[in-house]
Formats: C-alpha cells, sequence, structure tokens
C-alpha cells in the first residue's frame, strides 16, 4: 500500500532533512518506507521507518533534542465550596421554621 501525506511531513533521516510526501507500507513483515525528497539537494531517497525521525516543532511541543523546557507543572484548583444561600441573598433565605 502506498500512501501520498497531504500536507509532507517533515523529517530528520539518516541522510539528513527533508520532506516526507509518500509511506509504503508491505505489510507486518517489513519496516514501513518514507518516500522523502531531501532539503539540501533535492534527491529523493526511501528511508525505512527506523531510520526516520520528526523533526523538532515548537507549536507541537516536540523540542529539539537537548533544548527541552519543563513543562509548567499543573496544579489542581480546589473545588469551590458554594457559599449558604443566605450568604448570596439574604432576602431569599428559606423562612425559619416556627415552632419546631
Amino acid at each position: 500500500m502506498i500512501l501520498q501525506l497531504d500536507p509532507p511531513l517533515p523529517m530528520e533521516t539518516s541522510r539528513g532533512p527533508g520532506l516526507a510526501h509518500f509511506m509504503i507500507d508491505y505489510g507486518p513483515e517489513a519496516h514501513l518506507l518514507w518516500v522523502v525528497f531531501m532539503d539540501a539537494d533535492g534527491a529523493c531517497w526511501t528511508v525505512p521507518n527506523p531510520e526516520v525521525r520528526m523533526q523538532a516543532n515548537w507549536s507541537l511541543q516536540r523540542r529539539p533534542a537537548g533544548k527541552a523546557v519543563p513543562a509548567a507543572p499543573r496544579m489542581m484548583a480546589a473545588p469551590l465550596a458554594a457559599p449558604p444561600p443566605a450568604a448570596l441573598a439574604p432576602w431569599a433565605a428559606p423562612p425559619a421554621e416556627a415552632g419546631l
């Protein structure tokens, strides 16, 4: 099976950076193959899956190797307790029970 990638994916390969335009899948017994056009000279290479990596992309949180930025700690906010109805609107408080 051959799949055209739209848009092409920027890849780092064993032959240098380039754009992958196609992916070839020969089945479960073989590696995926990426058809990559190299940035340096426009040459087209078919690169096996173990030799490719996605290029860094700050917008998608894929940082360049060695330049990782620690994520901001995620703090869980304490659940807000609802104030008693009388505190919100004293005139809307239920009437006091008489004679109990």
